[in-house]
């Protein structure tokens, strides 16, 4: 089912992506539609009525710097109502990483171009005036296959090797770039060659009511290529568990980055292998 979202007339070449309060508000009793609230807390004291919590440790593996197995997601998907034809809309509180780690896994399992995030979160939600709601959806449980797409993730062992024409994006802080801050791996710095744009760059100020919004497309294109970071390069995100590196990679799918591989493992992997070269 095509769902027009009359917000598409902004400025993101990929502006489908995005919805607004007044979307959601008008389109969430669509049956075809289901809205997922990926706070890790907050969704029993309110959140917007009808959403489900799927909270983003649902989707990694717990021993592992791993995507979860692809029938454990599946099955959270399928009890939260998602089926074939579904779209999805996930939100946080606006200025995180987690809907935007859930949009990222999903598109990963074959769901690209069915999920939209919610702009500004439920702050926006909330500074929309709309109604919030303290009770867990009645959900009809849904049919869904997944398939995984390897064309949208990368290796240690590819980036190892080589992965060509491809630009390293390191989306942690600076101390954590530099290896001043080390947190608890192994090992410090970043991957040879990697450039540097912290991850919540993307954003601007917060409103007067504490929106967060993304900058706009001419300044994210601007602070992107002025790094080197172009559309006809393959772009590599990364970060400690690949939650920031997933922000990115949805700020450059709304910029319309027509290849973008985020390294799963990240630095949970990289800084910690003992056969890892890092630089300082």
């Amino acid at each position: 089912m095509t769902i027009h979202n009359e917000y598409e007339q902004s400025e993101y070449p990929n502006q489908h992506l995005l919805v607004d309060a007044q979307w959601v508000k008008e389109n969430s009793s669509n049956p075809d539609i289901v809205v997922l609230d990926t706070r890790t807390q907050g969704y029993e004291s309110g959140h917007i009525p009808g959403a489900i919590s799927l909270p983003v440790k649902v989707v990694k593996d717990a021993e592992r710097p791993v995507f979860a197995a692809p029938e454990i997601i599946q099955r959270e998907l399928e009890k939260r109502g998602v089926s074939r034809d579904t779209t999805i809309i996930v939100y946080d509180d606006g200025a995180g990483v987690f809907a935007t780690r859930i949009f990222y896994v999903l598109e990963y399992f074959g769901l690209r171009d069915r999920v939209k995030l919610l702009h500004g979160g439920y702050t926006a939600w909330l500074a929309a005036g709309s109604a919030v709601s303290t009770q867990a959806a009645e959900v009809t449980e849904g049919r869904i296959n997944l398939a995984a797409q390897d064309q949208l993730v990368v290796t240690k062992e590819r980036i190892q090797k080589g992965v060509d024409n491809a630009i390293l994006l390191d989306t942690r802080s600076a101390l954590e770039y530099t290896g001043a801050d080390q947190r608890t791996n192994r090992k410090g710095g970043h991957i040879k060659g990697a450039v540097h744009k912290e991850w919540k760059e993307a954003l601007g100020p917060a409103d007067g009511n504490g929106v967060v919004h993304f900058k706009d497309y001419t300044t994210l294109k601007q602070e992107f290529e002025t790094l080197g970071v172009r559309p006809e390069h393959t772009i590599i995100p990364y970060c400690q568990s690949n939650q920031r590196g997933a922000h990115t990679y949805f700020i450059l799918r709304l910029m319309g980055y027509p290849d973008i591989r985020p390294y799963e493992g990240s630095w949970d992997e990289w800084g910690n292998d003992e056969h890892t070269e890092c630089v300082r």
